[in-house]
């Protein structure tokens, strides 16, 4: 455990005892509600806490004044219930989680209210929840969307004056090329302290740029 605590630590930084235990409260209610709903790859559920939980909590390192987040297409809460359970340590914090599946969002209920997380689910498809959150300052989204499409539907938050944090794997090079071609960003690459050939790309100021009828 000695381990486990000093790696979440390492990744997310000054975590208290009373927030590990709850992330590892987490981890087992997540393997127990995975036997029947498909919450993350079967294939990965044995490295749980590095590959998925370690690699959610990241985040909070890149926004430490940071009181309002949104996740989007939180699936199993990766990263949007790990934000809520760091955000315990945090006075004012709160986690807006959007995910349409009901069963989904019935473990994230479930889970989240049992560790008394500050955090609302909301059951609804993304682009049903644009006036129903408060303007957020952080917007997530993990392992949901092609770059370019995810900006599209993190633009209204966005272009508010959200921040962006949006995980991608070894391919984000590629994607960020692609989706120039649609948009112009300011863009930040924060090297995952998981995986070294991931990134955390931080998006600010998105803009649609007009079709030009072709691409190279």
């Amino acid at each position: 455990m000695t381990d486990r605590f000093a790696s979440l630590v390492d990744v997310a930084g000054s975590v208290s005892r009373e927030t590990f235990d709850d992330l590892s409260t987490f981890e087992q209610q997540f393997r127990r509600w995975s036997a029947s709903i498909n919450l993350a790859a079967r294939s990965t559920l044995d490295d749980l806490w590095s590959r998925h939980i370690l690699d959610s909590a990241q985040l909070w390192r890149l926004a430490p004044e940071a009181r309002r987040w949104l996740d989007l297409g939180s699936g199993g809460g990766l990263p949007g219930a790990i934000t809520a359970i760091l955000s315990k340590d945090r006075s004012g914090a709160h986690v807006d989680l959007v995910e349409s599946n009901r069963k989904k969002a019935a473990f994230l209920r479930t889970v989240l209210a049992r560790l008394s997380a500050p955090a609302t689910v909301h059951a609804v498809r993304i682009e049903a929840a644009v006036m129903a959150i408060e303007a957020p300052e952080i917007v997530t989204a993990r392992a949901l969307a092609p770059l370019k499409v995810l900006i599209g539907l993190a633009e209204p938050w966005l272009a508010a004056g959200a921040v962006g944090f949006f995980h991608k794997g070894r391919d984000y090079a590629q994607e960020i090329a692609e989706t120039r071609y649609d948009w112009r960003f300011d863009l930040i690459e924060h090297i995952s302290k998981v995986d070294p050939d991931s990134r955390i790309l931080e998006i600010r100021d998105p803009v649609r740029l007009k079709s030009t009828g072709g691409r190279p």
